[in-house]
C-alpha cells in the first residue's frame, strides 16, 4: 500500500502548549519506574472488574460507585501531576496519602453500607470525617484533570448550600449545616455518587475501554488512511481529511482536545503544507474535533447520561442526533472547499495517497466491531452493557484476522490499562459535577434558575433560547464536554421544557452549546490546543473555528422549532424536507462566511446570502419562500459576476 505524505511531529513548544490546554496530558512518566507493574496490575484489575460487573452484577449500587470512584482517584493521584512543571516520575509523599485516602473512602462506604440503608439520614462523627475526605480528594483530582473552573464552581455551590438563608430573592433556601451537606454528598446517590458517576461506572467506562482496544488494534490509523484515500486528492484535500478523520475518531473517543492532539499532529502540518494559513488549519481541526462529540454512535459518552437523565433508550438518542451531526460536518466541509477554491489550493498528488481498496484490504476488517455494536444496540434486544462487553471481545477477535492489526497478550493488557487511565478524566469530572448537581437537588436551585430564565425571556421562546445558549457557553468554558453537559442540563434545559420544547430537543440544544465553549473565545480549549500545534494565534484560531461551526450554531435553533428534524414529530417526508432546507441554509451561510462563490463576493451580496439563509431555516413557510427567492437571486448575481470575469466553469467550483 502506498504511504501517505510524511507528517511533521509537533516541536517541544507545541507539545508544551498542548499540555497547557489539555490537562489530561499532564501525566508522570511513572511507566519507567518500579511502580509501573503494580499500577498496571491495578488498572487492568479495575477494567476486568468493570467487565465482570457488566456481565454478572456485583455489590449494591452505592458500594459499586464508591469502588469506581476510589479506584479512579488512586489512578489519578498516581499518574496526574500536582502542577504543570512537576518533573517527578513517582508520586510525592502527599499523593501517597491521597492514594491511601482514596482506598479508605471506598472501603469505608462498603463497610457502613448496611447501616446507611437503615439510618434514615442520621450520621455519626466518623461519617463526617470520611465525607470531608472524599470531597477534598474529588476536588483536588478535578483540579488536576479539568483545571480550576469545575472545582471552584463546586465550592461556590457548597457555599450557596450553606448560606442559603442569606441569599436574596428567589435563590433563598433554608440552608444546611456543613455536616449535613458533606454527608449528603458522600453517603447518598444524589451527590458525588449521583447519576453521572452511575453512568461513568457502567456505560462510559466500558465504551472508553472499547475505544482503547480499537485504538490499540490500529483503528486510528485506519481512520486517517481512509480519510486520506477518500478526500486527499480533492481541492484542499488535507483540510477535508482533517474533517473526516476527526469526525471518525471523535465519534468513538469523545474528547475534543484529545481529538485535536491525536489527529491534529497529523493533519495540521499537511494543511499548512498545501497552503492553508496556520490559524485556519488549527480552526478546521478544532471545529471538526468538537463535532466528533455530537457524532453517533458514542457522542463523547454524553449520550449515555442524556438517556439516563431523560429515561429514554440510548438508541433513540443516537438516531435523533444523526441528521444534525451530518449537517454540522457538511457545513465545515463546504467552507473548507470554498476556502480552497478562493485560494487556488490543490490536493495531494495521487501517488502519495493510499488507495481505498488497499486501505480496506489492510484494515477494513476493523469496521466489523462497529457494525457488530450497531447490530447489538439496535436489533439484538440485549442491554447496552452486554452489547459493550461483547463488542470488546469481538474487537479483539476481529483484530486477529490480519497480522498488521493482531494484538498480543501484552497489547491487550496495555489496552485494558490505557482504558482505565483514559476513564480517569471522565470519572473525576462526573464525581465533581455530582457535587453541583447534589446542591441543585438539595436546594432546588435548578428549578429556580429555570424559572428565572423563562421570566427574563418574557415567556417567549427565541429570547429564552438565546439566553440559554449564552449561559451554556459560559458554563461550558474550561470544562470537558460531559460535566459541561450535566451542568447545563441541570440548570438550563428545564427552562426550555417549561416553554413546551421537547425534552430531548432541549437537552440536545444545551449539549451543543455547552460543547461550543471549546471553540468560543476567550476560553476555547480545543482551539487553543490546535493553535499550539499550528503555531497560530489561539484567539484568531478560536474565532475562525466559530465561523466554521456556523452550521452547528444554527442547527440547534432549527430542531427546537422543527422537531421533525430530530424525527420526533411528523413523517419521514417532513424530516427529509426539513433536512434539505436546512442543508441549503447551511450552504448559504458557508458562502456568506467565506465570501466566495465562483468569484470573490462583495459585502452586500454576502449580507443578502446570510439573510436568505436565515429566512430558509426559520419555521415559517413564507420566510422559507422569501429566503429561497433571495438565495436564487444572489446565486444569479454571483454567476453573472463570474461570467463577466470569464470564470464560470465547473473547474472553479
Amino acid at each position: 500500500m502506498t504511504n501517505a505524505l510524511p507528517t511533521e511531529a509537533p516541536g517541544p513548544e507545541s507539545i508544551d502548549s498542548v499540555e497547557k490546554y489539555d490537562r489530561e496530558s499532564r501525566t508522570r512518566d511513572i511507566w519507567s519506574t518500579k511502580w509501573a507493574l503494580p499500577l498496571t496490575v491495578f488498572a487492568v484489575g479495575l477494567s476486568l472488574y468493570q467487565i465482570y460487573y457488566a456481565l454478572f452484577g456485583g455489590p449494591p449500587t452505592l458500594v459499586h460507585r464508591g469502588i469506581h470512584v476510589g479506584a479512579i482517584l488512586v489512578l489519578c493521584f498516581a499518574v496526574q501531576r500536582f502542577r504543570l512543571r512537576e518533573t517527578r516520575s513517582t508520586p510525592p509523599w502527599f499523593d501517597w496519602l491521597a492514594i491511601a485516602g482514596s482506598v479508605a473512602i471506598a472501603v469505608y462506604l462498603a463497610l457502613v453500607f448496611d447501616r446507611l440503608t437503615v439510618s434514615g439520614g442520621r450520621f455519626e462523627a466518623i461519617d463526617v470525617v470520611f465525607s470531608v475526605l472524599c470531597l477534598v480528594l474529588v476536588l483536588e483530582a478535578a483540579r488536576r484533570v479539568t483545571g480550576l473552573v469545575l472545582p471552584i464552581l463546586a465550592v461556590l455551590f457548597i457555599v450557596y448550600d450553606y448560606y442559603g438563608r442569606s441569599m436574596p430573592g428567589l435563590f433563598r433556601h433554608r440552608g444546611y449545616d456543613l455536616d449535613r451537606i458533606v454527608t449528603f454528598m458522600y453517603e447518598s446517590t444524589e451527590g458525588i455518587f449521583s447519576t453521572a458517576i452511575g453512568v461513568s461506572s457502567t456505560y462510559i467506562f466500558l465504551f472508553i475501554l472499547f475505544g482503547a482496544i480499537l485504538q490499540k488494534s490500529g483503528m486510528g490509523q485506519f481512520f486517517n488512511d481512509i480519510a486520506m484515500a477518500l478526500a486527499g486528492q480533492a481541492r484542499g484535500g488535507p483540510a477535508k481529511v482533517a474533517v473526516l478523520a476527526s469526525g471518525f475518531l471523535g465519534s468513538i473517543n469523545g474528547s475534543a482536545i484529545a481529538n485535536v492532539v491525536t489527529t491534529g499532529a497529523f493533519t495540521i502540518p499537511m494543511m499548512k503544507r498545501v497552503g492553508y494559513q496556520r490559524n485556519f488549519a488549527g480552526a478546521v481541526e478544532s471545529a471538526a474535533s468538537v463535532g466528533g462529540q455530537i457524532m453517533p454512535p458514542i457522542m463523547g459518552a454524553a449520550a449515555f447520561i442524556m438517556a439516563e437523565t431523560l429515561g429514554v433508550p440510548y438508541t433513540q438518542i443516537v438516531l435523533v442526533a444523526i441528521i444534525p451531526a451530518v449537517l454540522y460536518y457538511l457545513g465545515i466541509l463546504i467552507q473548507v472547499h470554498l476556502r480552497a477554491t478562493s485560494q487556488g489550493l490543490r490536493g495531494i498528488s495521487r501517488e502519495n495517497l493510499p488507495a481505498v481498496m488497499d486501505v480496506m484490504k489492510e484494515r477494513g476488517h476493523l469496521l466489523l466491531p462497529l457494525l457488530f455494536l450497531l447490530y447489538m444496540l439496535f436489533f439484538s434486544g440485549t442491554t447496552i452493557l452486554f452489547a459493550a462487553v461483547t463488542t470488546i471481545f469481538v474487537t479483539i477477535a476481529a483484530a486477529m484476522v490480519r497480522k498488521s492489526t493482531r494484538m498480543s497478550l501484552l497489547d491487550i493488557v496495555h489496552a485494558l490499562r490505557d482504558g482505565a487511565l483514559t476513564a480517569v478524566s471522565v470519572a473525576v469530572a462526573c464525581a465533581c459535577v455530582g457535587i453541583i448537581v447534589g446542591v441543585a437537588t438539595q436546594t432546588g436551585f435548578g428549578v429556580k434558575l429555570a424559572g428565572t430564565i423563562v421570566t427574563i425571556g418574557g415567556g417567549f421562546l427565541l429570547p429564552t433560547l438565546l439566553m440559554t445558549a449564552v449561559a451554556c457557553i459560559i458554563l461550558g468554558m474550561g470544562l470537558p464536554s460531559i460535566p459541561a453537559y450535566i451542568i447545563v442540563a441541570t440548570m438550563a434545559a428545564p427552562a426550555l421544557v417549561q416553554l413546551d420544547v421537547a425534552p430531548l430537543a432541549a437537552h440536545l440544544f444545551v449539549f451543543y452549546f455547552g460543547l461550543f465553549a471549546n471553540i468560543t473565545p476567550p476560553v476555547a480549549l480545543a482551539a487553543f490546543a490546535a493553535a499550539g500545534l499550528s503555531g497560530g494565534s489561539p484567539m484568531r484560531t478560536g474565532f475562525l473555528a466559530m465561523r466554521l461551526a456556523l452550521g452547528g450554531i444554527i442547527v440547534p435553533f432549527v430542531f427546537v422549532y422543527q422537531p421533525e428534524l430530530l424525527m420526533l414529530d411528523g413523517s419521514a417526508v417532513d424530516t427529509i424536507r426539513a433536512a434539505v432546507i436546512l442543508l441549503i441554509g447551511v450552504t448559504l451561510l458557508a458562502v456568506a462566511a467565506e465570501g466566495h462563490l465562483f468569484v470573490p463576493l462583495p459585502i452586500w451580496l454576502r449580507i443578502v446570502l446570510a439573510l436568505g439563509a436565515i429566512g430558509l431555516v426559520t419555521p415559517n413557510h413564507v420566510l422559507d419562500l422569501v429566503g429561497a427567492t433571495v438565495a436564487l437571486a444572489a446565486l444569479g448575481a454571483a454567476m453573472f459576476m463570474a461570467k463577466r470575469q470569464g470564470r464560470l466553469h465547473w473547474r472553479e467550483i
